[in-house]
């Protein structure tokens, strides 16, 4: 078999060069064209990667709002928030029993947990309404047990208060409220619910705290100044009169190394709240504010 003679490029040099140079601006062209599909995506991914940061941050923001207005709402400053509000979902259009069958069925916890908090505001307040009235009421908010429930703090205070209700004994009573940092304890204790009660009511304006107070709330708006009623008193701190260093512990049978260092006594500042007028709590003020002078008195060795 003969072998075949390869066809001779009759091509000139110029066409060859023509032809290279084509597939050379294919190749461009393609390579180019990806590049700018590159560029494309990198510039979406970007714009994608901006708008998720914003959402987030306005997340976060709008988180860090409803907490402050939260804890206003906790510490007596208003009345009701301006920035916490329901986000309605887009109605759906169901028969009436399947609407209440769907509501049920999706809030079935919230529903639990709303009427738990229901049940404690009610049980609060009619207790507070039902029972006898003393004379006055002393209210410590933080976490020592020995303090709040075992302490002589209310045989302490009645020594220096009188008969305000004239039925023939001094009485005082403690409200304690183990208010602390933990915020899922304090929910899951009704802590929040008692202490936003207690805040929004007048009954009692005499506080004592503890040394974590100071962060959770916003003291220079709940308390007033004592540095203005008591200028020469070593004890006191702006709104705070510092129990440290004073026999307050052994004057509540706690003994003298019985209560921690940060605890310290204030008073509220009179003012318009949620269950009260601001009159109602002048009068509890007017009342109490002679027995934290004998105390504050009577702790700084006077």
């Amino acid at each position: 078999m003969k072998e075949e003679k390869k066809k001779p490029d009759d091509r000139s040099d110029d066409e060859k060069l023509h032809g290279a140079n084509v597939l050379q601006t294919i190749r461009e062209k393609r390579e180019a064209a990806e590049l700018e599909e590159e560029q494309k995506q990198a510039e979406l991914l970007k714009k994608q990667e901006e708008l998720e940061r914003r959402s987030r941050e306005e997340h976060e923001r709008r988180l860090n709002e409803d907490k402050i207005e939260l804890m206003r709402l906790k510490q007596g400053l208003i009345q009701e928030s301006e920035t916490i509000h329901e986000e309605k979902e887009e109605e759906i259009k169901l028969s009436f029993p399947k609407k209440i069958s769907n509501f049920f069925y999706h809030n079935k916890w919230w529903l639990g947990l709303g009427v738990i908090g229901a049940i404690t505001v009610v049980w609060f307040a009619v207790s507070m309404l039902s029972r006898p009235h003393p004379d006055m009421i002393v209210t410590i908010v933080g976490e020592n047990y020995a303090l709040g429930e075992e302490s002589k703090v209310a045989d302490y205070f009645a020594s220096f208060a009188d008969d305000f209700n004239g039925n023939g004994k001094v009485e005082v009573d403690i409200h304690y409220i183990p208010y602390t940092s933990d915020e899922q304890k304090n929910y899951a204790n009704g802590i929040d619910t008692k202490l936003t009660t207690h805040m929004q009511s007048s009954e009692s304006v005499i506080l004592i705290c503890g040394p974590d107070i100071p962060e959770l709330m916003k003291t220079t708006d709940v308390f007033d100044d004592l540095s203005e009623r008591y200028p020469d008193n070593v004890n006191v701190r702006k709104y705070a009169f510092m129990l440290s260093g004073t026999d307050f512990s052994a004057r509540v049978g706690l003994g003298f190394e019985g209560l921690p260092d940060g605890w310290f006594m204030a008073v509220r500042t009179p003012k318009r709240l949620l269950y009260t007028t601001k009159d109602e709590m002048q009068k509890t003020y007017d009342r109490d504010l002679p027995v934290f002078d004998a105390v504050v008195k009577d702790l700084s060795g006077e």
